[in-house]
């Protein structure tokens, strides 16, 4: 009797059972180590995320934690607990390779837009987030977020894919120093310093990116996560013997050591590998503060920006990431699509009870299903060394951007081959493909590039005459979208 997919799952009994390990061609080995290519890609949140919310005065003066100075190792060690715990969760309940973790971007507006406003303080800006997580869920529970995605065309949601490639990939050439703003200002980037490649750590980054790319093409297993930890290896040799030293700003905010290491320096660390963490955040957000001190409209478009981004950065995600590990279907949704945003709503939540900031689902996650993870499987890896970093910090630390961003460059390569499921001769979907694809570098916005497609393909769909093909979903999508767009204006209208 031939034996399906089905039928293998059904025998296989425990943690291959559970996380249909077998049936989408993997191995509990291989999803052990994409879920750690995925944490150690990923992690550098673990150490950004304090540098961002946790160096930020409220509109009291005070900052993230109580205190007149910050408290960058509490802030530490809650993203870290609050990412393993929600990393597992979405492991556990949607069985989906994605990891969970404070947002980039959500955090910069939580930082400098919210929580520094006049009279506001970081519980008030934290209970923002948990109403807006709150928000996404019940939208989630009554299948609205669930209908709003499966009412996107299915060219459009392989032009989110491609575009996130595109995306991370840049990331990747970014934080690693390759590519960087040049000090003239006379182009938006520039390879290098002055268009040229200088520098140890951009060493350790080219090496780490070439053999990433070689043990790829040669199909070696672990190629990602052998690339990551060779390069590691090599940045502490260098820093060893170089002395290279971290890249730093001025009093006047001038570079200063350009050719330095980014974020982390690479060295064994001198007070041992264990750190006691200290999980004081946990529980400091006032749910309702926010309206007395800013007032009801002020909270209320707050919440909206949040709200929208976290909506449908998420959406583009697992697109991208379940496109890459071949577990779409013919209409391009990924399996248990609830059960994903269900977890990823809560996560929302849960980053403002725990004053982390909104969490979300990370792109990075495609490093791991680059490397081979095709289950939850992985997420609960990645989930089990984010609470084991909360007492291991040292030890994350010692990995430079330089040598982890090379996974996010091989990975937006891989994402950037769907291109070819885009028929290019339609112009009324080729159209608003380019324009997902190209804006989500370019503005560094997944959620921008998206708006400008949804609203381009009802524009054209419209101007063809055929607005009846629209869905009415896709609608109020591109209305949202405008509206999101004009958020600026709206504030400044109003007052607020």
């Amino acid at each position: 009797m031939t034996q399906t997919p089905t039928t293998v799952a059904r025998r296989a009994g425990g943690i291959d059972g559970f996380f249909r390990i077998t049936e989408r061609g993997s191995t509990i080995g291989t999803e052990v180590r994409g879920g750690l290519v995925t944490f150690f890609t990923m992690s550098y949140i673990i150490v950004l995320n304090p540098l961002i919310i946790g160096t930020v005065p409220d509109g009291t003066g005070q900052f993230l934690g109580g205190g007149d100075a910050p408290n960058l190792g509490m802030v530490a060690a809650a993203t870290a607990l609050v990412a393993g715990i929600l990393s597992i969760l979405m492991g556990v309940v949607a069985r989906f390779p994605l990891a969970l973790a404070a947002g980039l971007g959500l955090n910069a507006v939580v930082a400098y837009s919210i929580a520094s406003r006049e009279g506001m303080t970081w519980a008030d800006a934290m209970g923002i987030v948990v109403l807006e997580g709150l928000i996404i869920l019940v939208l989630v529970l009554t299948g609205f977020r669930t209908a709003v995605f499966r009412a996107v065309p299915i060219e459009l949601k392989t032009a989110i894919s491609v575009g996130i490639g595109l995306f991370i990939a840049f990331i990747g050439l970014v934080d690693a120093g390759f590519i960087r703003i040049p000090a003239s200002q006379a182009t938006p980037v520039e390879l290098g310093i002055a268009g040229s490649l200088a520098g140890w750590p951009t060493l350790v980054f080219v090496v780490g990116l070439l053999l990433a790319i070689v043990l790829m093409v040669r199909k070696v297993r672990g190629a990602i996560l052998i690339a990551i930890l060779s390069a590691t290896v090599l940045a502490v040799v260098i820093e060893a013997i170089a002395k290279v030293g971290p890249q730093g700003f001025d009093a006047d905010g001038n570079p200063t050591n350009p050719t330095g290491w980014e974020l982390n320096t690479p060295a064994v660390p001198e007070g041992g590998l264990v750190a006691t963490p200290d999980f004081g955040l946990l529980g400091q957000f006032s749910l309702l503060g926010s309206f007395e001190k800013i007032g009801i409209v002020a909270v209320l478009l707050l919440v909206f920006s949040l709200l929208l981004a976290d909506f449908f950065d998420t959406m583009g995600t697992m697109v991208a990431v379940g496109g890459e590990a071949g577990l779409l279907d013919e209409e391009g949704n990924p399996p248990r699509t609830k059960q994903i945003l269900v977890v990823d709503s809560i996560a929302a939540a849960a980053g403002g009870v725990a004053s982390t900031s909104s969490n979300t689902s990370y792109i990075e996650s495609a490093a791991g299903v680059g490397d081979g993870a095709r289950t939850g499987l992985a997420s609960v890896v990645t989930g089990i060394a984010f609470l084991l970093s909360t007492f291991l910090a040292p030890l994350v630390d010692m990995v430079p951007f330089e040598a982890a961003t090379p996974a996010l460059v091989v990975v937006g390569f891989l994402m950037v081959m769907q291109v070819s499921g885009i028929d290019w001769k339609n112009m009324e979907v080729a159209v608003p493909a380019f324009l997902t694809i190209v804006l989500m570098p370019f503005t560094y916005s997944i959620t921008a590039g998206m708006g400008a497609g949804f609203i381009a393909f009802v524009v054209i769909k419209v101007a063809m005459g055929k607005a009846r093909q629209v869905h009415p979903l896709m609608w109020v999508t591109a209305v949202l979208f405008v509206t999101y767009f004009t958020l600026g204006p709206i504030r400044d209208l109003l007052g607020v």
